[in-house]
């Protein structure tokens, strides 16, 4: 199991839907997210794209020697750059980081964004070019390691001697991530991509999305692996993590709501809207569990302001990681995750729920969070680590052991 981090370059806040509790978008904030992934034994930090956000590529790059293990998961956007030039960049990020790039595909669900950055295509369209983008992404960076080169001519776009001369230390090119609920998207994820993600709804219907992926792949000879996007709110009781996910959502009123659902139900994208009937903009400030929670721990309240991602686990470190541990049962390997605030919540979730959850980062994980843990007692006693705790059975975190 691999878990990773958002890095929240659109900006971050303690409450939803109001600048109340906001924080500003700076490097600072983000670098401190970054560190905190990296030493806490995160997989690594999913970074998005688009307009609300800072350019991924450009903070990544900014992040390298920041952090020592951390991968970076960058979004990429075809149609607002060329394959060639992307496939350079990504080599060059792969390359001076030495070799923690992840590449997640973003086709892009607004038509209004799309607009404004120069793309003027249907859905299906943005497909068939994102096909042909990632056929020379792919074969450019798969050839630079034997220095050869590539042509290809599409419907929209063409390159005749396309190159890298600098290959990418990842063979034969950084691993590939992308998501999309559409007929389209599955078939582009079953023939091109490595793994595919989903956001998070109920369990059934991601067993039935990727037993889809996985046909469609099969079918052309195939493998993928699977992960899913999700949030989470996690707190040492249920009924604490429950009043988190009610304070997150209480500055929102009926209008922000309304507003937030009329610009969703106006994209394109076909995994929006399923994240759009999980809730069907419902929404009462004194039971957030009202028609919010879709099943067991799973809860719809994020996707009333905020688009993409819109469902949290909610629950206690052992509810958290048994839902965790059911989407892994469907095949899931990896598992990106966010918290408001992210900074505090990385910690926060880290400290609960990594001691209950197979980590592949596990030991590199332990390896950095070594003792003393917590403040030494009366200049004599040092609290048990989280380790030793879990290994006794539940947060034991307050017995203390002579040093």
């Amino acid at each position: 199991m691999k878990v990773l981090w958002f890095l929240p370059t659109h900006g971050d806040s303690r409450y939803l839907g109001t600048a109340r509790g906001a924080r500003a978008a700076t490097f600072d904030y983000f670098k401190q997210v970054a560190i905190a992934a990296d030493s806490l034994g995160y997989e690594g930090v999913l970074l998005p794209t688009g307009r609300s956000c800072e350019d991924s590529w450009i903070l990544a790059s900014s992040l390298i020697d920041a952090t020592r293990r951390l991968k970076f998961l960058v979004a990429l956007r075809p149609g607002l750059m060329q394959p060639s030039q992307t496939a350079r960049m990504a080599a060059t990020l792969d390359r001076l980081s030495g070799g923690r790039l992840l590449v997640n595909l973003v086709t892009g669900g607004d038509p209004e964004e799309l607009e404004g950055d120069g793309l003027f295509l249907s859905h299906r369209d943005r497909y068939a070019l994102s096909r042909e983008f990632l056929t020379i992404w792919r074969e450019i960076l798969a050839r630079s390691h034997d220095g050869e080169a590539f042509d290809f001519a599409g419907e929209h776009l063409r390159v005749e001697g396309a190159k890298a001369l600098y290959p990418p230390i990842s063979r034969p090119y950084p691993p590939l991530f992308f998501g999309g609920s559409s007929p389209e998207a599955h078939d582009l994820a079953a023939e091109q991509v490595d793994t595919y993600l989903t956001w998070g709804e109920p369990p059934e219907a991601v067993a039935q999305k990727i037993a889809d992926v996985r046909a469609r792949a099969a079918a052309v000879g195939r493998q993928l692996r699977f992960g899913i996007r999700l949030h989470v709110i996690v707190r040492e009781t249920e009924e604490e993590a429950w009043r988190a996910a009610s304070e997150l959502v209480s500055h929102l009123d009926e209008e922000i709501v309304a507003a937030a659902q009329r610009k969703f139900a106006a994209m394109d994208s076909v995994g929006q809207r399923r994240m759009a009937q999980l809730h069907g903009g419902r929404f009462n400030k004194h039971d957030v569990r009202q028609g919010l929670e879709i099943a067991p721990n799973l809860w719809a309240g994020v996707g009333l302001v905020r688009g993409g991602a819109g469902t949290a686990l909610v629950g206690n470190p052992e509810q958290v990681a048994a839902r965790i541990e059911q989407y892994a049962q469907l095949g899931l390997e990896y598992f990106i995750l966010s918290g408001y605030p992210h900074l505090e919540e990385a910690h926060r979730f880290a400290e609960l729920v990594f001691p209950l959850l197979p980590l592949a980062h596990r030991e590199a994980a332990e390896r950095v969070l070594t003792g003393p843990f917590g403040e030494i007692v009366a200049n004599t006693f040092v609290p048990s680590s989280a380790a030793q705790a879990a290994t006794k059975g539940g947060t034991q975190g307050a017995n203390l052991s002579a040093s």
